[in-house]
């Protein structure tokens, strides 16, 4: 199928989805882990020293790939939220105050990380985390678009998107904006995006469903390219048009090539780590 129909299969039968995720054995495993004993951790010092507690954490919030960086998720957890200047209101990747949020041990009731609210909602997010990555191992182009429609209304200026190389990409693909740009353009091409995808239309569900499929649209219409073999011939093709001139045979072999877009110039990405999104 399609990036397209693909997306809305799965967004027409999401519930149905998330219960097969959440019933794949390694996730099964892992989520019966955490909550058998997040109940147990009272400090944030206990948090970090348990690996599967924390991995599991950080990959419900899209940071996984920090389970490594210990003294940075210590930081952001013990400063908090609050302050303005908190690490984690001043990191570009707003998953970061999310995280903080989530797991803040003085917390009391519902906003405690070990209430049954919170635990409920940490599985939830990881549940929908590993069904985006299910997806992006047969085709990335779902995997942004789940991502955009669930990450997309909590940015809340151009800065966001442009520090969040997901939402980014996607943006680049509805708009055809150029997959580059340098650190002295920071400024500018937040307002260009902010205008092209204004926060209230983020925000507004049907706007936001309108954009994640004109995107799949657009990223059918241009990429990935596909390798079809018909006979003794390989016929390089787009995703759209492989569906639409039924090129692909009912025993053909289609092997799919992604390459994933250069979002950000090196100096761009050294700048932003110095932005303040504010609190």
């Amino acid at each position: 199928m399609s990036t397209t129909q693909t997306y809305l299969s799965i967004e027409n039968n999401l519930a149905n989805y998330q219960k097969l995720t959440a019933n794949e054995p390694a996730v099964k495993t892992a989520t019966a882990y955490y909550q058998a004993n997040i109940g147990k951790v009272t400090s944030v010092d206990q948090f970090v020293s348990n690996y599967r507690l924390l991995s599991y954490a950080l990959q419900a919030y899209g940071l996984g790939d920090q389970i490594n960086n210990t003294a940075l998720i210590k930081k952001v957890l013990q400063e908090g939220t609050t302050s303005a200047n908190a690490l984690a209101n001043t990191l570009p990747n707003i998953n970061w105050k999310s995280f903080a949020n989530a797991f803040n041990f003085s917390a009391k009731g519902t906003s405690a990380p070990t209430s049954a609210t919170a635990v409920k909602t940490t599985v939830a997010d990881y549940t929908e985390q590993q069904l985006e990555s299910d997806q992006g191992q047969s085709d990335p182009g779902v995997e942004l678009a789940l991502y955009f429609k669930r990450v997309a209304p909590t940015v809340t200026n151009g800065y966001s998107v442009l520090a969040d190389s997901n939402l980014l990409q996607v943006v680049q693909t509805i708009f055809n904006l150029p997959a580059t740009a340098s650190a002295a353009q920071i400024d500018q091409e937040a307002v260009e995006i902010q205008k092209l995808a204004p926060t209230s239309d983020l925000q507004n569900p049907k706007k936001l469903e309108q954009l994640t499929e004109r995107f799949t649209a657009a990223y059918d219409a241009t990429g990935p390219s596909l390798t079809v073999q018909s006979g003794n011939t390989a016929v390089t093709t787009t995703a759209a048009s492989s569906v639409l001139d039924s090129v692909v045979s009912s025993n053909a072999s289609i092997l799919a090539s992604y390459q994933p877009t250069n979002s950000f110039s090196a100096s761009l990405l050294y700048q932003l780590q110095g932005l303040t999104f504010g609190g």
